[in-house]
C-alpha cells in the first residue's frame, strides 16, 4: 500500500472506498428499513452499475438479490465492503474481507472506542487490519459514505430516503455522520447537490484529513465542506487544507469545542484530542480555510462557492429598493471587511439621468419605482459593473421580485446585464416561492432572504478569491548554518538569548558578570544606562524574585545594584543556582510586542505575535500561526491583530519596522520547526519593534526544553 506523511497510507488508497466498482454487504437484510437493508436499496434505486453482493448465511436472496454464505464464497473481491455486523464479529469479518482482496470496508458497527478501554483495543486491532491486510477502512461507528456519481450509497442515514443523492460540485467530510446528512439534506433543500459524503466516525483507520486529501484530488468536487470535534493527526490535516489552498479549492470548516464546555464534549464522542481552539484559527488563516460557526453561515458560504466564482478584490456595489436596507447592507458589508466605493461622478450623472428618483452613490437606491420599467434595473446594474468596476453586486429586491409575472422578465434582465462581466458575481436577496427561488439560482443567482446573509456570502467568495490570487508564497529562510541544538535541560537567560541569537533572534547588548567589578565593567563597555538582571535556569519570572534593576548608570551605581539583586535572590530564592547577573544595553524606545512559540499536542510547534503589556494580557490580542512559514505568513499574522494599528504610529510615535517582525517572526518559525522536539515553550517578550529602517530587538528569552528531549 502507497504510503507517505510519516507511514499513512496515501489518498489515493481511498479510490475504492469512494468510488468502487464492485460491492459486498455484509450482514445485509431483506428489510430495507435495517440498518443492513438500506444500503441495499439505496443503491438499487440509485443505479450503482456494477455487481452488488449481500452476504448472509441465513438468506439465499435479498431485496431480489443473489446472497453469500461468506465472504469466501463472493465470486471475486469487491473493491469495497459494507460491514453491519454486530461489534465482537467486526475484526473477525474485516481479516476475511483482506483475505479475500477487498480494497475498502465502510464498518456501521457502533461498540469502540467511544464506549471506553475494552472498545479502544477492539479498535485499535481494526487499525492493525486495515494497515497488514492493505484494507481501508471507514468508521467504525460511521454513518457511511455515498458518491453520487457512480450511485455508490453505502450509507444507512434516512437523508437520502426522499431523494437520491444528485451529482454536484460540493462534497461533504464529517467526522460526525448525524451533522454530515443533516448538512447535506439542507444544501439539498436549498438546491445545492452534494456529489460526496464522507463520515468518519470513530477513525480508527481513515480519518478527516484523508477525506478532505482525496476531495482536493477529486475532479468532481469543487467546494469542500468539513465538520471536526477533534483531530488526531494535525501533520496530515496540514497537508490536506496545504494541498486544497494550492488546487484553489475553497474549503469551508467547522471546528466545534471552542468553549471549554464544547472541548470536553468533543473529547468524549469522539475520543479525540482537540488542540487549542485558536491554532485551529491559525491553521485556518494559514491556508485560506472559511472557518464558520453556525450551520447557516456553513450553507450561506457552500451555496455561494458552488458556483465557482472567487473574484480577487473586495468591492462590492449595494442595488436596493429601500434606503434603509441599503445602509444595512453598507453596515454588514463593513463588518466583513468589504469596501463600498462610491460610483465614479459621470456614472452617478448618467445614472441620475436613468433614474431621477434614485439615490446613486453606493448604496444605489433605485426605490421599487424602478420595476415600473424592468429595463432601467438593467441599465442600472451594467452601469455598476462597467464604471464602478464592482466586483461584487448585491441585489435587495425583496418580495417585489419574488412575484411571477417579474422573475423571468427580470431574470433575462440580469442575464444581459451581466453576460459582459462573467467574471463578477451578482448576488440577490428577495423573498419568493421555493419554485421561483429555483429560477433565479438556476440562471446563476444565489438567493438569500436575509441582505445582511448575502452580503456575508459576497465576503466568504471575495476572501476565497483574494487567497487563490495571492502570488507564490517564498519559501521560509534557511536556517543558519551550525546554529545549536536546544539542550534537554533549563537555560538561564543568557544561555537562551546566546542560543537564539545564534539562530538569527537580534537582543540587545549584554554580558555575564561573575561579580561586582565584572558587572561595572560590562556596564562600562555597554555604555548609558543597563538593565542587570539575576542570571539562573532555575529562576523563570526574574521580576518575581525582585530579579531585575533598570536603569543604572555609572559605575559605583551597578556595583550596589550588582549587591542589591544577590541579596534579594538570595533571599526569594535560596536554593537557586546563580550564574552571575546579566548586564544589558537599556532598549530603544519602540512599540512592545511578543513572540512566543508552543508545541501544540496535536499540531506540533506554533508561533504566536501579539502586543506587549495590557493588550497582550488583557486584551488576548495575539495571532498563531503553525511553523514553520515565510515573510509573506509573517505579515498577514501581524496584520490580523485587532491592534495592529499601533504599529503605524499613533500620537506622533513613528510607523514601526513591521518588516523587521516578520522576519523575526518567520526565524522564529524556522527555529521552532527545526526544534521541535527539543522544545516546549519559547518566550520573547519583550520585543521592541523600532521604527522603520532600525529593525527589532528582543530585550529577554526563556526556553522550555521538551521533557525527554533527545
Amino acid at each position: 500500500m502507497p504510503e507517505h506523511l510519516h507511514g499513512r497510507p496515501d489518498v489515493e488508497t481511498l479510490r475504492a472506498l469512494v468510488s468502487p466498482r464492485s460491492i459486498a454487504v455484509i450482514g445485509a437484510s431483506d428489510d430495507p428499513t435495517r440498518i443492513g437493508g438500506r444500503p441495499l436499496g439505496y443503491m438499487l434505486r440509485s443505479g450503482f452499475t456494477g455487481p452488488i453482493w449481500p452476504v448472509n448465511p441465513k438468506r439465499e436472496v435479498i431485496q431480489g438479490l443473489p446472497a453469500f454464505a461468506s465472504v469466501e464464497a463472493l465470486p471475486e473481491a469487491p473493491d469495497a465492503v459494507i460491514v453491519a455486523v454486530p461489534a465482537a464479529a467486526v475484526p473477525a469479518t474485516l481479516e476475511a474481507c483482506a483475505a479475500k482482496g477487498a480494497k475498502a470496508a465502510v464498518v456501521f458497527s457502533s461498540g469502540f472506542a467511544e464506549i471506553g478501554e475494552d472498545g479502544r483495543i477492539a479498535q485499535d486491532r481494526i487499525r492493525a487490519i486495515a494497515r497488514a491486510g492493505g484494507i481501508r477502512v471507514l468508521g467504525p461507528n460511521c454513518l457511511g459514505v455515498f458518491n453520487a456519481h457512480n450511485g455508490w450509497i453505502a450509507t444507512f442515514s434516512t437523508s437520502v430516503e426522499r431523494e437520491t443523492p444528485r451529482p454536484g460540485p460540493v462534497a461533504v467530510a464529517s467526522q460526525s455522520g448525524a451533522y454530515g446528512s443533516h448538512a447535506f439534506a439542507l444544501l439539498r433543500a436549498r438546491g445545492v447537490d452534494t456529489g460526496i459524503l464522507i463520515t468518519t466516525g470513530n477513525e480508527a483507520d481513515v480519518d478527516l484529513a484523508d477525506a478532505i486529501g482525496y476531495l482536493v484530488r477529486d475532479e468532481t468536487t469543487r467546494v469542500i465542506v468539513a465538520y471536526a470535534e477533534g483531530i488526531r493527526d494535525g501533520e496530515a490535516l496540514r497537508s490536506a487544507l496545504a494541498e486544497a489552498a494550492a488546487a484553489q479549492k475553497p474549503v469551508i470548516f467547522m471546528k466545534v469545542g471552542r468553549s471549554q464546555v464544547g472541548a470536553a464534549a468533543a473529547a468524549s464522542h469522539t475520543a479525540a484530542l482537540a488542540g487549542s481552539d485558536r491554532v485551529y484559527d491559525g491553521l485556518f488563516a494559514q491556508y485560506g480555510v472559511m472557518r464558520v460557526d453556525s450551520t447557516d453561515q456553513l450553507l450561506d458560504a457552500a451555496q455561494a462557492a458552488s458556483r465557482g466564482l472567487f473574484p480577487d478584490g473586495d468591492r462590492l456595489g449595494i442595488v436596493t429598493i429601500s434606503g434603509g436596507v441599503g445602509v444595512q447592507m453598507a453596515d454588514a458589508a463593513e463588518d466583513q471587511g468589504l469596501a463600498v466605493p462610491e460610483m465614479p461622478a459621470d456614472a452617478q450623472e448618467e445614472l441620475k439621468a436613468l433614474l431621477p428618483f434614485a439615490a446613486v452613490r453606493n448604496p444605489v437606491d433605485i426605490t421599487a419605482q424602478a420595476f415600473n420599467d424592468l429595463s432601467l434595473v438593467g441599465k442600472n446594474l451594467t452601469l455598476m459593473l462597467e464604471k464602478g468596476g464592482y466586483d461584487v453586486v448585491v441585489a435587495f429586491f425583496t418580495v417585489v421580485a419574488g412575484a411571477r409575472t417579474i422573475a423571468e422578465p427580470l431574470i433575462e434582465i440580469l442575464t444581459e446585464a451581466k453576460a459582459s462581466f462573467p467574471d463578477r458575481v451578482m448576488i440577490l436577496s428577495l423573498v419568493a416561492s421555493p419554485e421561483i427561488v429555483r429560477k433565479y439560482e438556476d440562471a446563476g443567482y444565489p438567493v438569500y432572504e436575509d441582505p445582511t446573509r448575502a452580503v456575508a456570502a459576497a465576503a466568504a467568495l471575495t476572501r476565497f478569491g483574494r487567497f487563490f490570487a495571492r502570488p507564490a508564497e517564498p519559501a521560509p529562510p534557511s536556517a543558519p548554518a551550525g546554529a545549536p541544538a536546544v539542550p534537554s535541560r533549563m537555560l538561564a537567560e543568557h544561555e537562551a538569548t546566546d542560543l537564539l541569537e545564534a539562530w538569527g533572534v537580534p537582543f540587545v547588548a549584554r554580558r555575564l558578570a561573575r561579580d561586582a567589578d565584572d558587572a561595572a565593567a560590562a556596564a562600562a563597555a555597554i555604555g548609558g544606562r543597563v538593565v542587570l538582571k539575576i542570571a539562573s535556569a532555575d529562576i523563570q519570572h526574574k521580576t518575581e524574585v525582585g530579579g531585575v534593576i533598570v536603569g543604572v548608570e555609572g559605575a559605583d551605581a551597578v556595583r550596589a545594584a550588582h549587591a542589591t539583586l544577590v541579596d534579594r535572590v538570595a533571599s526569594a530564592a535560596p536554593e537557586a543556582r546563580i550564574d552571575g547577573v546579566i548586564v544589558a544595553a537599556m532598549a530603544p524606545v519602540g512599540v512592545e510586542a511578543v513572540i512566543g512559540v508552543q508545541r501544540d499536542p496535536t499540531f506540533g510547534p506554533v508561533v504566536m505575535v501579539g502586543l506587549g503589556g495590557v493588550l497582550v494580557e488583557v486584551l488576548e490580542d495575539v495571532a498563531f500561526r503553525l511553523a514553520p512559514f515565510g515573510i509573506a505568513e509573517a505579515r498577514r499574522m501581524i496584520a490580523s491583530l485587532k491592534g495592529a494599528k499601533v504599529f503605524a504610529g499613533v500620537r506622533g510615535a513613528p510607523p514601526a519596522d513591521i518588516e523587521a517582525l516578520a522576519e523575526l517572526l518567520a526565524k522564529v518559525s524556522v527555529f521552532a520547526a527545526a526544534e521541535a522536539d527539543r522544545i516546549d515553550s519559547v518566550d520573547l517578550n519583550p520585543v521592541r519593534v523600532l521604527p522603520v529602517g532600525q529593525g527589532v530587538v528582543a530585550l529577554d528569552a526563556l526556553i522550555v526544553p521538551a521533557s525527554g528531549a533527545p
